[in-house]
C-alpha cells in the first residue's frame, strides 16, 4: 500500500475537536475519542502540498473561484458518479451545515414545515429548530436488534428503511425534505428506485430536496453512490445538492464545500441568498485544496476506503465472536458504525453510562440523532488499527464484567 493509515498522530492540543474538547463535553480526559465524525489519518499528502505551495507567495490576498475549481469538480462527479454537471449549477458553499441553513433561509420562512428522516444527523435538527421553522420527524424504519446482531437479515434488511406511507403523509405542507444520502449515522447509500419514488413524491408535493452528499465519495464496496438530482429530470429541477471532499479526504477545517443546482429558478433564488451576504466568497485556501482532493485523489481514497473496510471488518468479528448481545449497523458508506446496544437491556442514560465510566469510550449518543436512535451508539473507525483494536479491548473489558 502506497500511503500509510497506520501512523499514530498526536493531534493533543491542536485545537482538534475531537481530541481537545472530550474534557469539555464529558467533564473527564480519561476516554479514547471516537466520536465526532473526521479521521485520525493524515490529511490526504497533496491536499496538504497544496496549501504548501500556495503559501510560497506571501501575500495572503482575496481569493475566487477559478476555473481549474470548477473543472475539477465536473470531472469528479462525472468519473466518480457518471453525472455531468455544467459549471453555471455549481457555486461555492463554506459547509454542508451552513449551506442547510442557506437553502432554509432562501426558500422558507419561520413556521415552514420543514421534513427530515430520523434517526439522523444532529443538525439537521438543530438548525431547523433554531432557524424557528417547524420540523417533521419521519421516522425510518429501525432493523430489529437480532438482525444487527448477525441472527438474520443481510444488506439493506439490515439497515434503515424508509416507511414509504409515513414519508408521503408527513411530506404534506412543507417546504423542503433534508435528504441525508448516503445516510448518517447508519450509513445507508440510497438506491435508485428509492432516490426516483422521493423523488415524484416531492415534486408532486411541491417539496425542494436538499440532498446533503458529503459521504458519497466514502461508498464503500459494492455498493454505488448515486447523485440523487441525476436519476432524473424531476430530481434534477427540483433539488438542490450538497457535496464537500472534506470527509473523504479529511479537510473538514477547510470549509469547503459546494451546491450543485440544475434549476435555474432554484440557482438564481439560492445565489441571490448567498450574494446577499457574500456567503459564497470562499478563503484563501477553499478552491486550490478543493482542485487538490478532486484531481489526485483517485488512489489515495481506494487506498484509504480498503482501510476502513477492513476497520469495519475488524469491529464486526469481534462484536460477533465476544460481545454477542451488542449489534451494529454495518455501513453501506462512511467510516461510521452505528452499534446497536438494546441488548444490552439498559436505558438511554445506563447505555451512556456503559461506554463511557466502564469501556472508558467517547462517541456519539444514538439518542441525540432522534428518538429511533435510542440504545445506539455512533463509532468512528476512520482511526489507525491498532487505535480500533484498543478501543474494542475496552468495550470487550467492560462487556465481560458486566454481561459475560
Amino acid at each position: 500500500m502506497k500511503y500509510n493509515f497506520d501512523a499514530l498522530i498526536d493531534r493533543r492540543g491542536t485545537g482538534a475537536i475531537k481530541v481537545d474538547c472530550v474534557q469539555e463535553y464529558w467533564g473527564r480526559d480519561d476516554l479514547l475519542p471516537m466520536w465526532i465524525a473526521d479521521m485520525d489519518f493524515p490529511t490526504a499528502p497533496f491536499v496538504v502540498e497544496a496549501i504548501r505551495k500556495r503559501l510560497e507567495n506571501p501575500i495572503l490576498g482575496y481569493t475566487h473561484r477559478c476555473d481549474s475549481w470548477y473543472r475539477a469538480v465536473i470531472d469528479w462527479q462525472q468519473m466518480r458518479y457518471g453525472w455531468s454537471v455544467r459549471k453555471e449549477w455549481l457555486n461555492f458553499v463554506s459547509g454542508i451545515v451552513p449551506g442547510i441553513a442557506h437553502c432554509l433561509q432562501a426558500f422558507t420562512e419561520p413556521g415552514d414545515k420543514i421534513l427530515i428522516q430520523t434517526p439522523v444527523y444532529h443538525p439537521y435538527i438543530l438548525v431547523p429548530q433554531k432557524s424557528g421553522r417547524e420540523l417533521v420527524m419521519s421516522d425510518l424504519i429501525v432493523p430489529a436488534n437480532d438482525v444487527l446482531r448477525g441472527l438474520g437479515g443481510k444488506g439493506d434488511e439490515a439497515n434503515f428503511q424508509i416507511d414509504w406511507a409515513r414519508f408521503e403523509h408527513d411530506l404534506e405542507g412543507c417546504k423542503l425534505f433534508l435528504l441525508c444520502h448516503p445516510h448518517n449515522p447508519g450509513g445507508r447509500v440510497w438506491t435508485r428506485e428509492e432516490l426516483s419514488r422521493m423523488a415524484e413524491i416531492c415534486a408532486h408535493k411541491q417539496v425542494i430536496v436538499v440532498s446533503d452528499e458529503i459521504h458519497a465519495d466514502l461508498t464503500l464496496k459494492p455498493y454505488h453512490h448515486i447523485p440523487f438530482a441525476s436519476v432524473s429530470e424531476t430530481a434534477a429541477q427540483n433539488s438542490i445538492t450538497l457535496a464537500s471532499p472534506s470527509k473523504a479526504f479529511n479537510m473538514p477545517g477547510l470549509s469547503s464545500s459546494i451546491s450543485i443546482i440544475p434549476n435555474e429558478a432554484i440557482a438564481a433564488k439560492f445565489n441571490a441568498w448567498l450574494d446577499s451576504g457574500e456567503f459564497n466568497l470562499g478563503h484563501l485556501f477553499a478552491f486550490d485544496t478543493v482542485t487538490a482532493a478532486y484531481s489526485n485523489g483517485t488512489e489515495w481514497l481506494e487506498q484509504c476506503l480498503d482501510y476502513i473496510q477492513g476497520n469495519i471488518d475488524y469491529v464486526e468479528q469481534i462484536l460477533r465472536t465476544e460481545m454477542p448481545l451488542i449489534g451494529m449497523i454495518r455501513p453501506q458508506a462512511s467510516y461510521l458504525v452505528f452499534l446497536d446496544g438494546r441488548g444490552l437491556e439498559l436505558s438511554v442514560e445506563e447505555l451512556n453510562r456503559f461506554f463511557t465510566d466502564e469501556a472508558h469510550l467517547a462517541l456519539n449518543d444514538g439518542a441525540m440523532f432522534g428518538k429511533p436512535g435510542e440504545g445506539f451508539m455512533r463509532l468512528n473507525v476512520a482511526s489507525p488499527r491498532s487505535i480500533i483494536a484498543q478501543a474494542m479491548n475496552q468495550l470487550k473489558a467492560a462487556y465481560q464484567k458486566r454481561f459475560a
